[in-house]
């Protein structure tokens, strides 16, 4: 693990070299969950990285896992935007990647998908995993249960063991969802503008997004593939890992094998 210093804090990065690399292909970079980590990720990245011939660079967004603590400022409702549009350009810059895949899970995956949409900056594809494009009902339904889980289980040591403040990391995620004005938030309007191959990935018990999170993507980005998952929920790394790793494997040779036929 490294520290890397962008736009004034200190991001916790780890990269991870496949087992089996192919020549020339793109890194890929992960995007956590909206109380994710590094550490969260457990031994998913080097699986895809192995699978797929591409290095895993996995990182902590400010304020999640040993990266920069949130200093107590309130999050807007652009905080993904914000994200999106500027830290993960300011990462990528320096880490000099060109063409990377971005695998975003969650807050994640909206990351991402804003960061295709809303950059100029060319990407080998994109895979979304559980992605948010607007607030549902089951959405807050979940995000309340989790606040309960909060008050009365052991989530909170749980989740402390990959977070240097803990409270900050949950506190910024319950209240920003919960904020009534957040119901309006949506991000559908990047969609029409990617450019690059995405595969959107949804587990059909999802306690936080239905199956119309991923049929909009569909509906409305140029070239999408879907992966609809029973027997999931909202972490199919977790839940189904072999079926998302096999599923991305074909998906990433898919598309290095175009651009390679292109030249």
């Amino acid at each position: 693990m490294k520290t890397l210093r962008i736009l004034d804090t200190d991001l916790e990065v780890v990269r991870l070299v496949s087992a089996h690399p192919r020549p020339g292909a793109p890194a890929m970079v992960f995007l956590h969950e909206g109380l994710g980590s590094v550490s969260l990720w457990r031994d998913f990245p080097q699986r895809v990285a192995d699978a797929t011939g591409c290095e895993a660079i996995v990182y902590s967004r400010y304020g999640y896992g040993r990266s920069t603590p949130r200093r107590g400022e309130a999050r807007t409702l652009r905080y993904m935007h914000d994200e999106a549009l500027h830290a993960l350009p300011a990462l990528l810059d320096a880490l000099q990647l060109e063409r990377p895949f971005l695998f975003g899970h969650s807050d994640g995956g909206s990351i991402a998908l804003i960061n295709a949409g809303g950059t100029p900056r060319p990407l080998s594809g994109a895979i979304v995993m559980a992605p948010h494009v607007l607030v549902e009902d089951v959405t807050i339904a979940g995000i309340r249960a989790a606040g309960e889980a909060w008050k009365h289980t052991d989530l909170r040591a749980r989740l402390g063991r990959h977070h240097l403040n803990v409270e900050s990391v949950f506190t910024a995620w319950l209240d920003i969802w919960l904020d009534p004005v957040f119901r309006a938030w949506n991000i559908e309007e990047y969609l029409p503008a990617i450019r690059c191959p995405l595969m959107a990935i949804q587990g059909e018990d999802d306690e936080y997004g239905s199956m119309d999170q991923i049929d909009r993507i569909a509906r409305q980005a140029a070239d999408v593939e879907l992966l609809k998952l029973a027997d999931c929920r909202h972490s199919p790394y977790k839940d189904q890992p072999d079926a998302v790793i096999e599923a991305v494997a074909g998906f990433v040779a898919r598309v290095l094998d175009a651009q390679d036929s292109a030249g």
